[in-house]
This record gives structure tokens, C-alpha cells and sequence, in this order.
């Protein structure tokens, strides 16, 4: 009996807005498909045999995603919503080489007046899963913030739901793919 496929995402938030994003993206996502929420701290290093979709998503810090000094630096500008020792950074890091096939996205955060600034922690992170052979199932996405503590615009929340029903969209169209080669091969 095969398990019923679902979504994971995987997200770090300092101020609260990234993790607005993953909420808002978990919507979109789960009118399609089930899908989980955890903030990377609270993640174990192996993905669940059933995650189809993978969706990791975190703030952009200097260009790429966090580090231990950067989100250090971050608590001092605030009080943040997570622990500063565990980002997307470290956890994708340790994640094993894929064994299922499952595949990924990548969303960001970013401040508005600096949108067109290069670097992207959703680029970089989509990097590392390539690395890990995750095959990247759409573009990585950038989602914009106010001001480094916020706050983020319901228009922008907006956007991450809907965007969050595409991939749902997307994954169904490659479940469907997916499922019509095993069977011409079996």
C-alpha cells in the first residue's frame, strides 16, 4: 500500500514575517495537497519517506541565507520569534543525499527597498539542495518585507498563497508524470 504523497515545509523566520510566508504558502498549498509546517529548529535531519514536495524557505542575511552571526546580529535589533543557533543553512547542510523523489522550492524574505539587490537566501538554498540531488521543481521565489523587523503587507501574504496553490499545481502535474512513467516501466 503506497503512502499518500505530501508537502513539507521548511522554514526559518527571525522577526515572524518569513514565517507569515510559510503559513501563507502552507494555504495555498494545502488546498492541493497536505502539507506540514515546521520552523527548522523543530525539524529532524531526515525528510519523511511520504514528502513529495520540499519547500524550505528563510530571511536573506548579506546576500545568502543566515549565519550563526548574522542571526546574532539580527537578535540585537530585536526580539526574534526562533533560536539563533539553527537556520536553513545548517540544516540543509546536514541533510543526506535525496533517497526519495522528492523534489524542491525555495522562498525568501527581503526588504523592499533593497529588492534589486543581488544574492537570495532562497537562491543559495536552492543550491545546497541541488547539491544533496533535490531537483528544483520551479524558481526560487522572494517575498518583500517592510524593514528588516517588519512589518509585511497583506498583499505580499497574498502573493505567497497563491503562490503556494501553483506549486501545488506544479506537483500535481509531476505526481501525474511521475506516476505514468512507473507504470509504463513496471
Amino acid at each position: 500500500m503506497s503512502e499518500t504523497p505530501r508537502a513539507l515545509i521548511v522554514y526559518e523566520s527571525m522577526f515572524g514575517n518569513t514565517e507569515k510566508v510559510a503559513a501563507a504558502i502552507r494555504d495555498g498549498l494545502s488546498t492541493l495537497i497536505d502539507t506540514d509546517l515546521v520552523r527548522v529548529d523543530r525539524m529532524p535531519g531526515r525528510i519523511p519517506t511520504d514528502a513529495r514536495l520540499l519547500v524550505v524557505g528563510g530571511p536573506t542575511h548579506a546576500f545568502s541565507m543566515s549565519r550563526p552571526s548574522t542571526r546574532t546580529d539580527a537578535g540585537k535589533q530585536g526580539d526574534v520569534t526562533m533560536p539563533v543557533d539553527t537556520g536553513i543553512r545548517e540544516w540543509l547542510g546536514s541533510l543526506p543525499v535525496r533517497t526519495t523523489k522528492t523534489i524542491s522550492a525555495t522562498f525568501d524574505t527581503r526588504i523592499t527597498k533593497v529588492r534589486r539587490l543581488p544574492g537570495s537566501a532562497a537562491k543559495s538554498a536552492a543550491k545546497l539542495l541541488h547539491r544533496r540531488d533535490f531537483r528544483a521543481m520551479v524558481p526560487p521565489a522572494s517575498f518583500f518585507v517592510d524593514d528588516t523587523t517588519g512589518p509585511i503587507d497583506e498583499r505580499e501574504l497574498e502573493r505567497a498563497r497563491r503562490w503556494g496553490e501553483e506549486l501545488g499545481q506544479e506537483l500535481r502535474s509531476v505526481l501525474g508524470t511521475i506516476s505514468r512513467e512507473s507504470r509504463r516501466s513496471a
